[in-house]
């Protein structure tokens, strides 16, 4: 009966409206032309018969111009004509090659597309129909081949079976071909005969600009065939171009504890008279469930150059490729901000319009956005160029502010905070596909940030663990993994913009930076740039933010005034990153004469900074020196953006932190009595603060730094005068009491000042004579002569002040 049937010959429906496609589109690309007259497409499918190409490009566009009917028709039905699309090209070879025919599968390209979706606008009713839609990627599977057309042989008659259509999974053919052969399930697979092509899934998530407030990201599997594998990595923006399609949800089967079961109380002939028919439920087979997933015929990385904000990068363009990138008038309004005076300036006040003050912590995250010069050495060391900023600060002093601008401002930005994300969250997870059961890479936020910037809040809250894990993203750029069997190397280059409260709560001015925050030494030598934010109480600077923010509830826009548009800003930037400047002898030397100044200023301790000095920061000073050459779109690095790398890394790691000058110990008694103790081991060390004379000293008086410093360069610049005075014959005044009588004859207004006031002065002078000789190390004292209680005071070799010529 089976063989009878199968016999039988059954007539092909014709699919009316794929041949009318087919005919269209054949027509379509006979008709096309250049503007020299010769056929458009002619040259891009005789390049089918190269082993390596396997997809025509077509523009859509020249399609609509063509027939908008066919542009509908294609749209509106894609799925169902695509092969009929592909068999006209077909033809089309054969027609320009003279009958030579194409054996290996091939797909038509469609580009540019304007029927863009949103990713959580994906329904049921876009089921077959072409469309882009817009989103990043977060995963990439590994490109496998996929078999399109298989060709089986039956094992019982040897007949060969050509051409049997797979679906989403292995499909044999139903039945042997032979008439007279009734074979179902016993086909071997001709591998050679049979039709195979690069396959590769993605899962692209929809992009931040477009996620309503409070919804989670939504995701879509992509499927890619043919030239569109291994064309975009995780993190890459991407417009991808094609169908959506209905595909089994095989994972669904596998998933533990739901599995098909058989059940034991429905065998057969054990009730079944009772029950009645109940389908195949009844034998523990579960329901077949499916789910979407986007087929793809083209895919490109997002760099919409005209209109949106899109990620813009004209880095990597050629002269002639920027000049057809830019629309008329474009590049003469670059050319005549970059020659703008006050360019700097309007810039921060374009980007933060809304941030009240701040301007070194603006400075710095302009020069992080346009970034350093990353280079490769000749023994393959990779230098990064990007600058890595972190802002230290009271609560509401706008560090978060800061971090949301920039995560809206920058294209390629991702937000994500410390204490709620993971070392695998930051970097990359490795997971299990539900499918294929193999380990596949998910990217974290460093890899969605490639080539951008990572913005993370609550940087001090991070796990200690988790901090170790973007070590050598910081540095190197890179995140090595080394599980579950995956051992890959991944790329991060992003500049990371962090915000970090002080522990406590408050920045405690008298202690050190490093004793402020909650972050290892080795976190804290990888930012180019830190800044801390103190809340103190100022009432002109109260009273111009308290009016700042009094005006953007009012009226948005008028507070809001900008210089620039922000897609000018956006534009401005993305042009001067194309610029690589070089440095000059000059710049080398004022390079190496900032360096071996801030070592030395390091080293004295008077002087204490946030962190060493390190070659570090020499890198750092080189990569915002040369962004400050790109700002003005310079080619060559000058002295003049050497000096303002050198004080933006001035003030933010090394005068920042400098506390209030305790003025209450006399060190020279707590010495003579430590050794006495030590002596006896019980005499009790007299009072520190009542002196020989018995006049009382000022108990609990500080003076700031910035005047302790003052005085401290004045001191050491009189006794080197004195030192030089010696050494050409001259007798030095450099005794303390000299010294003393020196600074009091020269003080400010010493006439006009009262006894009690000299007194004062005096003793203040003596306090800090000596400090600097018995815990700063910035003098020493010399004992000798008659005169033993008025030593002779020198300076040390080892300090150098801000002054001093390198």
């Amino acid at each position: 009966m089976a063989a009878a049937f199968a016999g039988v010959g059954v007539a092909k429906v014709e699919d009316v409206v794929g041949e009318q496609a087919l005919k269209s589109f054949l027509n379509f690309l006979n008709v096309c032309q250049k503007p020299d007259g010769s056929l458009k497409y002619h040259d891009e499918i005789k390049d089918l018969g190269r082993p390596e190409r396997s997809s025509a490009h077509i523009d859509f566009e020249d399609i609509e111009h063509h027939s908008k009917d066919t542009a509908d028709l294609i749209k509106s039905e894609y799925y169902r004509v695509a092969p009929y699309l592909v068999r006209a090209v077909r033809r089309f070879y054969e027609e320009i090659c003279r009958g030579l025919e194409l054996k290996k599968e091939i797909q038509v390209d469609l580009g540019n597309v304007a029927n863009q979706w949103k990713i959580r606008a994906l329904r049921a009713e876009k089921v077959g129909q072409l469309g882009k839609i817009s989103g990043q990627v977060v995963r990439t599977h590994p490109v496998h081949p996929e078999l399109t057309a298989g060709t089986f042989r039956c094992l019982d008659c040897q007949t060969i079976n050509r051409n049997v259509l797979q679906q989403y999974k292995f499909t044999i053919p139903t039945i042997c071909r032979n008439p007279v052969c009734s074979n179902r399930s016993k086909f071997t697979l001709d591998i050679r005969a049979s039709k195979f092509v690069d396959f590769q899934k993605i899962r692209i998530q929809e992009l931040q600009s477009e996620l309503p407030r409070g919804a989670i990201p939504r995701t879509v599997e992509v499927i890619l065939r043919a030239e569109c594998v291994d064309t975009v990595q995780p993190g890459d923006r991407v417009d991808v171009t094609g169908s959506l399609i209905v595909v089994p949800d095989v994972g669904q089967l596998a998933v533990p504890g739901a599995r098909a079961e058989t059940s034991t109380k429905h065998k057969q002939g054990e009730n079944t008279h009772l029950e009645g028919v109940r389908g195949l439920k009844a034998l523990g087979v579960r329901d077949l469930t499916y789910r979407l997933a986007f087929l793809a015929c083209h895919i490109e990385l997002t760099c919409s150059l005209h209109g949106g904000l899109s990620n813009l990068r004209y880095e990597d363009m050629s002269p002639e490729e920027l000049q057809k990138a830019l629309l008329p008038g474009e590049l003469e309004k670059l050319s005549q901000m970059s020659e703008d005076p006050d360019l700097y300036d309007k810039i921060l006040q374009s980007m933060f319009p809304t941030i009240y003050g701040n301007d070194e912590i603006k400075r710095g995250i302009l020069l992080m956005l346009l970034g350093g010069v990353g280079k490769v050495s000749k023994s393959g060391t990779h230098l990064r160029g990007d600058i890595n900023v972190c802002v230290v600060g009271d609560p509401s002093t706008a560090k978060s502010q800061f971090l949301r601008q920039v995560t809206d401002f920058v294209p390629r930005a991702v937000y994500t905070s410390g204490k709620a994300s993971t070392a695998a969250g930051l970097t990359a997870a490795v997971v299990k596909d539900e499918e294929s059961h193999e380990f596949v890479i998910e990217a974290g936020a460093l890899m969605l940030a490639d080539n951008g910037v990572c913005c993370i809040d609550e940087f001090d809250k991070m796990d200690y663990k988790d901090q170790v894990a973007i070590h050598e993203a910081m540095e190197q750029q890179t995140i090595s993994i080394t599980k579950a069997g995956v051992k890959a190397t991944l790329n991060a280059r992003t500049s990371i913009l962090a915000a970090a409260n002080p522990i406590g709560g408050r920045y405690d001015k008298s202690k050190s930076l490093r004793q402020n925050i909650s972050l290892s030494a080795p976190i804290m030598s990888r930012f180019d740039l830190f800044f801390v934010l103190i809340d103190d109480c100022d009432e002109q600077s109260d009273f111009d933010v308290a009016t700042r923010i009094v005006m953007l509830h009012r009226d948005q826009i008028q507070a809001e005034e900008r210089s620039y548009s922000i897609r000018e800003v956006q534009q401005y930037i993305a042009f001067a990153r194309q610029f690589k400047p070089k440095m000059v002898p000059d710049t080398m030397r004022k390079l190496v004469q900032q360096y071996v100044r801030m070592r030395a200023y390091d080293g004295n301790a008077v002087t204490k900074s946030a962190w060493r000095i390190t070659v570090r920061q020499l890198e750092s000073m080189i990569r915002l020196a040369e962004a400050m050459a790109r700002l003005h779109c310079k080619d060559k690095v000058t002295v003049r953006h050497v000096i303002e790398a050198a004080r933006l890394i001035d003030k933010s790691i090394i005068r920042v932190e400098q506390p209030d000058v305790e003025m209450d110990d006399d060190y020279q008694a707590e010495i003579l009595a430590a050794e006495q103790m030590d002596h006896d081991g019980h005499t009790e060390p007299e009072p520190a603060d009542v002196p020989a004379g018995g006049a009382p000293t000022m108990k609990g008086q500080k003076i700031s730094y910035e005047e302790y410093k003052v005085i401290t360069d004045a001191v050491v610049h009189h006794l080197r005068q004195e030192s030089d005075k010696a050494e050409a014959g001259g007798e030095a005044l450099n005794r303390k009491d000299d010294v003393i009588r020196w600074y009091i004859e020269n003080a400010e207004n010493s006439d006009e000042l009262s006894i009690d006031e000299l007194t004062e002065k005096t003793m203040l002078i003596t306090k800090i004579l000596n400090r600097l000789a018995n815990k700063d190390s910035v003098l020493f004292e010399v004992h000798d002569g008659p005169d033993v209680d008025n030593p002779q005071l020198h300076v040390s070799p080892n300090y150098m002040a801000d002054g001093d010529d390198m």
